[in-house]
């Protein structure tokens, strides 16, 4: 093992944290490592014990087993530094997600990667705006055409008040979009 190694981990997204900027806000060694497709699992929404999330105003992503279905998602490579806000981000000394070790698949090969499963769930739709940043997080990444497109299809709960954490996402957008446009600049 090469020495960098030891001190990272690879992260298996599928919610919000598909989202560069959302993973990103807390989590800044975080880099796409691939696209994988996690099998025998499907995509649901819903709140730990039935407690909505003041966050996202709705249910938020999780996955459970279901033979012959899959979950696509981004593979990310972190500092072993950024475990514990990770850790905390999903609210896991709260109870309300477990970190799990799970195998997914990409270009014919296994990865072993750490991801977060909801206890007990109780099933709730999303917020448009919550649905939006996976749906975001998607077509950044590349996910599949058709997976893409059933994650659009997911029905919402339809809030429409303000979410505080929408409008800090649409800020770090900006100001990555505003850094990319100086770089490319700066090479004239």
């Amino acid at each position: 093992r090469d020495g960098g190694d030891n001190h990272t981990f690879l992260y298996f997204a599928y919610g919000s944290n598909l989202l560069k900027e959302r993973l990103q806000l807390k989590n800044p060694s975080a880099t796409v490592h691939c696209v994988a497709r996690l099998k025998d699992y499907k995509l649901v929404f819903g709140n730990h014990k039935g407690l909505a999330s003041d966050r996202w105003h709705g249910g938020v992503a999780t996955i459970e087993h279901s033979p012959g279905d899959e979950v696509w998602g981004v593979v990310w490579r972190m500092n072993v530094s950024d475990l514990e806000s990770l850790d905390s981000q999903e609210n896991v000394t709260l109870g309300a997600y477990s970190p799990v070790e799970l195998s997914v698949k990409t270009k014919g090969q296994d990865l072993n990667c750490r991801t977060y499963i909801m206890n007990s769930c109780v099933y709730a739709p999303p917020s448009p705006q919550y649905l939006k940043v996976i749906v975001m997080g998607a077509e950044q990444n590349g996910l599949p055409k058709d997976y893409q497109e059933k994650l659009r299809a997911i029905k919402t709960n339809m809030y429409e008040g303000p979410l505080p954490m929408m409008a800090e996402l649409e800020r770090a957008r900006r100001r990555a979009k505003e850094k990319l446009f100086e770089e490319v600049h700066q090479r004239d």
